[in-house]
């Protein structure tokens, strides 16, 4: 099964009972991707184990449970046109979408990255995600997604450690940090904290597990 099989049976299956089609007849992509909110609401996912088993089997093993109805089926709108366009037209789609969308469309624009082909060819758009201040948004592209730790810089990777830690997001959400953590994050946060203690504010605990280790406790 692919991605895409796997999230329209998701969203199909939660259409069934309501009487509710989407995306409507005749409506257009990009009508169709903004009015998923209207039409199927924001409620959480909640994958039953059927339904998360297929993605296990396809290599999703990261969590979905911030996911929301609404942003499942945009996710299946992309997959579904990534099929039908060239490479360079979906990645015009993805920024589009998330350069015009409001903060749901651009959080399931972020979330869709892993599941589209080349994936790394989106990484302009993952790195703007990454600069935003908006907790919603930034957390669809930092955490639990493989995606920052599979493609971005490292220069790229420690901004949004360090941006997750000012919005008070757990690192512990940010996959792969242990494997993504070098001199230069470890130095970056060490300089941070240093800036704390000098205007009298204690280092989180989150922030202190990024600083540099004694030698003795890395040998």
């Amino acid at each position: 099964m692919t991605p895409l099989s796997v999230f329209n049976g998701i969203v199909s299956s939660r259409l069934s009972c309501s009487g509710r089609v989407w995306p409507p007849p005749r409506e257009s992509f990009t009508a169709a991707f903004s009015s998923a909110t209207r039409v199927l609401g924001k409620d959480p996912l909640r994958l039953s184990a059927s339904e998360a088993a297929p993605l296990l089997a396809w290599g999703v093993d990261w969590p979905l449970t911030a996911w929301s109805i609404d942003e499942a089926a945009r996710v299946t709108l992309l997959l579904e046109a990534s099929e039908c366009l060239m490479l360079r037209e979906t990645v015009a789609l993805a920024a589009d979408l998330f350069r015009h969308g409001d903060n749901r469309e651009k959080a399931a624009v972020l979330r869709a990255l892993p599941f589209l082909p080349q994936p790394a060819s989106f990484l302009p758009v993952a790195i703007d995600g990454a600069r935003t201040n908006v907790l919603p948004v930034f957390e669809a592209i930092a955490c639990e997604s493989p995606y920052p730790a599979t493609h971005f810089p490292d220069l790229n990777f420690n901004h949004l450690v360090l941006k997750a830690h000012f919005l008070e997001v757990p690192l512990g959400r940010i996959a792969g940090l242990a494997r993504r953590r070098t001199p230069d994050l470890e130095q970056m946060a060490a300089d941070w904290a240093t800036e704390c203690r000098a205007a009298g504010r204690s280092v989180s605990e989150d922030l202190a597990q990024l600083l540099p280790q004694p030698a003795e406790a890395r040998s």
